[in-house]
């Protein structure tokens, strides 16, 4: 609205009215923040066309954003992807895919090492709309073939499981998902930059962006980047991407514009953080198996790790930022070390600047029993550290220290 014409306007209205600058001559160099919830039009057919789909002007915050919108554009290109849809938390983003693809009595198979909360929504979804989960190892490309049925919808991977470290056969896995006209879904939170999962076939990629693309701790976020489809129109490539973004804008999982800016920022040294974390990780890993306090060690950069030659081909930059370990001791080992380190801070995430660490068999798998936790091949005494950007002799010293106390 502009004023020049309008000197009759009253103090009241002038204030409610300020001018919406739209640069010209000039453009920013950051993305800027669009925190306005509802966009205004010129004329009634130009709203109308908005309420069309995800692809139209911007017309209410739940549904786009520009700030959103290029979050997306940027996550849809590091991944090589066609589109992709940004939610408020990572499983806001599950959720979204999950129950935007399966029906009552539709079938899924799913990696059995999966993030709990995957797990817990795939459990969730058994119950209430009957759906079936079959789990399989994530190795082994027959368990996949074996699974399928004809209401299979879904095939649910992740790149690297936490907190062992086992590596995907993304490529065998997603191939017999893909002879069968099943539609595969990777959650590569754990390996952005490191792998790409849509070019191993995937037609769905998520992320937490909580974690490494945001980066800082300072946010709650989450990706689905949609696959390019060879030789589809426009129109085809995006079946998947409206069908999940109608069911999120019905979920109410709405990426927030002022986390996907932090989210932004984050993405600047993406590349920067990864390369650092995964050298560390990989550095801390050596060492702790080499200490005789140290039972097992799980890193895919380490040549014992049952999927080192896979990690090599598949995470090319790396084998990620997350390692786990085993003190002797078991439970009570893992309990004290947690409680002991001083640098490393005690915090169920990973991605942050800094290093986190946890005991997943009294946190994250403490409804597992001993039994349960072996099957899930997570030791009662297990340590999961997410390497953060600290010097790796300054962590060492610190993990050093809380080793002699736990053992």
């Amino acid at each position: 609205m502009t004023h020049d014409h309008d000197r009759d306007l009253h103090p009241e209205t002038r204030a409610v009215h300020p001018p919406v600058i739209t640069p010209s001559g000039s453009r920013p160099l950051g993305v800027p923040i669009y925190q306005s919830h509802i966009f205004a039009f010129d004329g009634a057919a130009e709203m109308a066309a908005a309420f069309e789909g995800p692809d139209s002007a911007y017309l209410y915050g739940r549904w786009s954003n520009p700030t959103v919108r290029a979050l997306e554009d940027a996550v849809a290109d590091l991944e090589g992807g066609a589109a992709a849809l940004a939610s408020a938390s990572g499983m806001g983003t599950i959720n979204a895919v999950l129950t935007a693809l399966l029906r009552s009595g539709d079938h899924v198979i799913a990696q059995s090492c999966l993030y709990g909360g995957t797990f817990a929504l795939l459990a969730d979804l058994a119950r209430r709309w009957d759906v079936e989960v079959t789990y399989v190892s994530g190795n082994d490309p027959a368990e996949v073939r074996d699974a399928l049925r004809p209401r299979t919808r879904l095939l649910v991977l992740e790149t690297i499981a936490n907190p062992t470290t086992q590596v995907a056969d993304l490529p065998a896995l997603i191939a017999v998902a893909r002879e069968a006209g099943v539609t595969t879904m990777v959650d590569n939170t754990f390996a952005p930059i490191l792998c790409r999962p849509l070019e191993h076939g995937a037609d769905i990629v998520v992320h937490s962006a909580t974690k490494y693309l945001g980066g800082h701790g300072d946010i709650l976020g989450g990706v689905a980047v949609f696959a390019r489809s060879p030789g589809a129109s426009s129109q085809e490539e995006n079946v998947l991407h409206h069908r999940v973004w109608k069911r999120a804008t019905e979920l109410g999982a709405t990426a927030d514009p002022f986390a996907a800016w932090l989210t932004l920022r984050g993405l600047a040294t993406l590349p920067l953080r990864i390369e650092r974390a995964s050298r560390t990780a990989l550095d801390l890993a050596q060492r702790l198996a080499a200490h005789p306090a140290v039972t097992h060690v799980a890193h895919p950069g380490l040549p014992g790790h049952p999927q080192h030659d896979l990690a090599r081909r598949l995470l090319p930059g790396g084998g990620g930022a997350v390692l786990s370990f085993e003190p002797a001791g078991g439970r009570e080992a893992g309990r004290i070390f947690t409680d002991s380190v001083r640098l490393a801070s005690l915090a169920a995430s990973l991605g942050d600047a800094s290093t986190l660490v946890m005991h997943p068999a009294s946190t994250s798998h403490r409804q597992l029993d001993a039994a349960a936790l072996a099957a899930a091949q997570i030791g009662e005494g297990t340590v999961r550290i997410a390497v953060g950007l600290e010097h790796p002799d300054d962590l060492w010293a610190d993990f050093e220290r809380a080793l002699a106390k736990a053992t």
